[in-house]
């Protein structure tokens, strides 16, 4: 089951990956990208670990299976 996010308060929020890889397990959401509707449609991941960027669209992040909101 899909898990409601607001898009709105995407930037800043802290994310437990539920597979690691590369010890990165603790990421934050450093930026919010908009298409040109003004729509959130991607986000900039930052691991914590080891400042590695990942860009994803955002709806990744609604799947419990591979991400847990906060830090854990």
């Amino acid at each position: 089951m899909k898990r409601r996010i607001n898009p709105r308060k995407l930037l800043h929020s802290k994310w437990t990956a539920m597979s690691v890889s590369n010890k990165e397990k603790h990421f934050i959401v450093v930026a919010v990208y908009k298409d040109e509707n003004d729509i959130v449609d991607k986000c900039k991941l930052e691991a914590v670990i080891t400042q590695n960027d990942y860009v994803i669209d955002w709806h990744e992040l609604e799947d419990p299976e591979k991400w847990r909101q906060g830090w854990y």
